[in-house]
């Protein structure tokens, strides 16, 4: 079965790789500690080898350019074999590293981390929560680099780094470093009850793609004299999802399943795609209802 031109395997396999996508950069973000840390050991070290350094110069604070997650991720063989794997490197990004480390050294909570009477890994990884969470969402420069680097990456920027403040917490707790899974549910396996969020997003594209000509018509006749053509894909798309996991998975509210899919029209569609999503689903979902074509337990 065909959707345009792309296979329903060729949609799965492509979905696959999405997620992988989330993880690899989420890996190649936790990799800018080590390159952080080096910049600011070359410019103490630009500074003590000026003609004339000043006494701040000659014997500076080496809290950050010391710290101890740095240590940690630099001896951490599987860390290191996870990111040799993918190739990451952050050397050929001086720029950036500079322009980073310039941003962070401003910045009220590094000065509070610095001044602190005394160091540890707890508050190392503290202060790189800070830094992942303040200085790169937003960054032009950063944006061009995971555009060049994956064609997957553009959207995910933010999500990888809260995965990365996920990390700075377990390593402050048990003092390593581990791979997150790769799915959230894979985390609460043992967990009686927890559905697997791989299989759901598969069923979820098995339905909107096979169902995709009938939620077109849907559409088509909901929208008094509208050519479907003219709706943006992007809308089209959402609005497909929606009415797929709204006919094809009962536990899932019918509230929730609009409120969700017009959160995510907000972040991908127009500035009108939020009003037309939402307005669409609930006309359409509504009817399905009436109809007996969605039951909800």
């Amino acid at each position: 079965m065909l959707a345009g031109d792309v296979s329903l395997a060729t949609a799965e396999s492509r979905l696959d790789l999405s997620c992988e996508a989330t993880r690899d950069l989420y890996l190649f973000m936790l990799g800018i500690v080590s390159p952080l840390t080096r910049t600011a050991r070359e410019r103490i070290e630009s500074a003590r080898n000026k003609f004339n350094p000043t006494e701040e110069e000659k014997n500076p604070n080496m809290r950050f350019a010391d710290n101890a997650l740095a240590v940690l991720l630099d001896n951490d063989p599987d860390f290191n074999k996870a990111l040799e794997k993918r190739k990451f490197s952050w050397d050929q990004y001086d720029l950036l590293l500079k322009k980073t480390y310039a941003s962070i050294v401003t910045k009220d909570y590094y000065k509070a981390y610095m001044d602190a009477l005394e160091s540890s890994l707890a508050s190392d990884c503290k202060l790189f929560s800070r830094i992942f969470e303040e200085e790169f969402v937003g960054s032009v420069e950063l944006e061009h680099i995971l555009e060049d680097m994956s064609i997957y990456w553009n959207d995910d920027l933010a999500y990888s780094l809260t995965y990365c403040c996920r990390s700075m917490d377990s390593i402050a707790r048990t003092g390593r470093w581990a791979m997150p899974p790769l799915y959230q549910s894979d985390m609460k396996k043992d967990v009686k009850g927890v559905e697997s969020d791989k299989q759901f997003v598969h069923k979820l594209l098995q339905n909107a793609f096979g169902g995709y000509q009938k939620y077109l018509s849907m559409v088509s006749e909901t929208v008094a004299n509208w050519d479907h053509e003219r709706i943006v894909s992007t809308d089209m798309a959402i609005i497909v999802c929606g009415l797929a996991e709204a006919e094809n998975f009962p536990t899932i509210p019918v509230k929730v399943t609009i409120n969700e899919y017009v959160e995510i029209s907000k972040f991908y569609g127009t500035p009108k795609s939020r009003i037309f999503v939402n307005g669409l689903l609930d006309r359409i979902i509504q009817k399905l209802v009436n109809e007996g074509r969605i039951n909800k337990k």
